[in-house]
């Protein structure tokens, strides 16, 4: 089974839990193909399963991803395909935050014309260590309110690697 993994990431992670897919896929022999939806991706018509992910930032999905998807709607919808959301309110123990990451989710696919039935939430990672001093304090603020880790002397993973895998295994048809 032929797979196309494509990704938007802002600060990292995204990719990273796209490249952890591939390595899972790879594992089991298929071959898989991923690229970051700002280069150029390779459209969908070749493979046999297309897994596309973004991350949320300020209520939106990566523009790249949001043109990929609304670009080749039809063809996502003609097969198997999965959206993979990465965001940290997914971390979050507050009901509304994971609510609300749904609705953006829900939303996205509205405005694009992509049917699929299968949509992940991902935590995300906060990555202290990387960003400017405002945005340092302004996702510390966030963190505290939804029970993330504050210590901003390092950055903090969130995704359940585990579920990931199993995710996408599951996908494609084996059983974990």
């Amino acid at each position: 089974m032929k797979v196309l993994i494509i990704y938007g990431s802002i600060e990292g992670q995204t990719r990273k839990i796209a490249r952890f897919m591939e390595e899972v896929l790879q594992e089991e022999n298929h071959p898989t193909v991923i690229s970051n939806a700002t280069e150029d991706p390779p459209s969908p018509d070749k493979f046999d399963v297309i897994l596309i992910g973004s991350s949320i930032h300020l209520h939106k999905y990566n523009s790249a991803v949001k043109s990929y998807v609304t670009n080749h709607s039809d063809i996502l919808n003609s097969k198997p395909s999965a959206f993979f959301s990465v965001c940290m309110a997914v971390a979050s123990s507050i009901p509304e935050e994971h609510e609300e990451a749904a609705k953006i989710a829900q939303d996205f696919l509205d405005e694009t014309g992509w049917k699929t039935n299968t949509v992940w939430q991902i935590a995300g990672a906060l990555r202290y260590t990387q960003y400017d001093y405002f945005k340092k304090l302004t996702m510390r603020m966030i963190a505290k309110k939804q029970g993330g880790a504050t210590d901003t002397s390092k950055d903090h993973e969130y995704t359940d690697w585990g579920k990931v895998k199993r995710n996408v295994l599951e996908f494609v048809g084996i059983n974990t």
